[in-house]
């Protein structure tokens, strides 16, 4: 094992800079402070059998089961898929998956989505005949899970390496997601699979184009009440430091626009894993992991008008206290708030979880928890929330220090109650 092996091609942009700066802001600890738990740490078993290094965040089902994927451990090292069972004792971990790094795939570093049945579907990273990763389904059967290989990526025109935000499901059934390469450009597609009596149709519905269009989009998707599809991409755009996009549906077609640019200066730039969010008047809420006015990322929000789409930029990260370079997308809780992570800086240096609470024309950001290590060290993943408020979600290293060299932890699933 070792450091970690993130494929984005921007992931410590803005990361030289930010070391040579010593940033002293305070941020007054909020409601949710001190109120952690570890659910898991990772690699708890012999041989990290229960896998490591969790990048996504979490998925539940209708019973309070959660539901996720490592990027490493497992028999063979190639990743595993892994449930948390919820009972009056606590917590306990299954691995639904382990991933042979074969002809199933490896590496699974995107977030699942579970149907109305209970299958689990997710993609793999690399693997798969043509070593450019897989999408899978996992299938309640007779108390255990049966592995079905939806898509083999060939690395062509079809795509090539599943990105980081997983799939999304509609209400057909049909499932979306993104391929950071792969293409006609070799910069990424946007792709659906759709079932099919004895199987699954793919279909490529975009591949960009790179330049002022887009490339490498590592986020996933997120469709709005109409069937249209947004995300965002780590490269390409106007000025080269990503763009979000709109794939509008037209009956058996896609257009496919891009909505902002990111200037790489206060607006954002390089927006990373998380998809982002939509709210019920269709603004486009995500976040960027580079610029803004510290260099640090930033939340952003895009307004659609007559004239087009606007940005503007709810909160600009200082890489203080509030931490810096959030990974994650955000995630809308029942008041309207905003919750999502910072990966790295907090007063421990560990990342953090921040909130942001609308206040009239502006929104105010409070830090709610800080990591410091063994409780959880660098989180990639997106927030989830229970039907109580709780919030869910993982931590790419930290936890069980004794499980890597130099002790860095093998990452956690965490609960924090407000």
């Amino acid at each position: 094992m070792g450091k970690p092996k993130i494929r984005g091609k921007h992931f410590f942009a803005g990361l030289a800079i930010s070391l040579a700066v010593i940033v002293s802001l305070i941020v007054a600890p909020g409601a949710w402070a001190k109120t952690e738990t570890v659910l898991y740490s990772f690699c708890s078993q012999s041989s990290c059998s229960d896998g490591t290094w969790p990048t996504a965040g979490p998925a539940f089902d209708k019973s309070g089961n959660l539901y996720g994927t490592t990027e490493s451990g497992g028999g063979s090292f190639a990743g595993v898929v892994w449930e948390l069972k919820h009972a009056k004792s606590g917590w306990s971990e299954n691995v639904l998956y382990s991933f042979t790094g074969g002809n199933d795939g490896s590496g699974p570093t995107g977030s699942l989505v579970l149907d109305k049945a209970g299958n689990v579907y997710g993609t793999a990273n690399g693997g798969g005949s043509a070593g450019s990763g897989t999408v899978f389904e996992l299938t309640p059967s007779n108390g255990g899970w049966t592995f079905n290989l939806i898509y083999t990526f060939q690395g062509g025109d079809d795509g090539a390496h599943p990105a980081f935000g997983g799939l999304i499901l509609d209400k057909a059934g049909n499932l979306y997601g993104t391929t950071e390469t792969g293409g006609s450009a070799n910069v990424g597609t946007v792709f659906e699979l759709t079932p099919v009596k004895g199987g699954w149709t793919k279909t490529t519905l975009y591949s960009f184009a790179g330049g002022s269009d887009a490339a490498d989009p590592l986020t996933g998707l997120t469709m709005d009440k109409t069937g249209n599809l947004y995300g965002a991409t780590v490269g390409g755009g106007a000025y080269g430091y990503g763009a979000v996009f709109e794939l509008s549906r037209h009956k058996k077609s896609w257009t496919e626009s891009v909505i902002y640019s990111f200037t790489g200066g206060s607006d954002g730039g390089y927006p990373e894993f998380g998809a982002v969010t939509i709210d019920k008047a269709g603004q486009v809420y995500g976040t960027a992991a580079g610029g803004g006015t510290a260099g640090q990322g930033v939340v952003y929000l895009l307004k659609h008008s007559t004239s087009g789409w606007s940005e503007s930029v709810l909160y600009s990260f200082t890489g203080g206290n509030d931490g810096g370079q959030p990974f994650a997308g955000l995630t809308f809780n029942k008041a309207g708030d905003l919750f999502g992570a910072a990966a790295y800086f907090g007063a421990q240096s560990d990342g953090t979880v921040f909130e942001l609470v609308k206040k009239k024309a502006s929104w105010k950001e409070k830090t709610i928890y800080t990591f410091s290590g063994s409780d959880g060290k660098y989180p990639y993943g997106g927030i989830v929330f229970d039907a109580k408020g709780n919030l869910y979600s993982t931590t790419y290293w930290g936890g069980n220090l004794n499980c890597d060299s130099p002790p860095e932890g093998c990452g956690v699933v965490y609960e924090i109650k407000p």
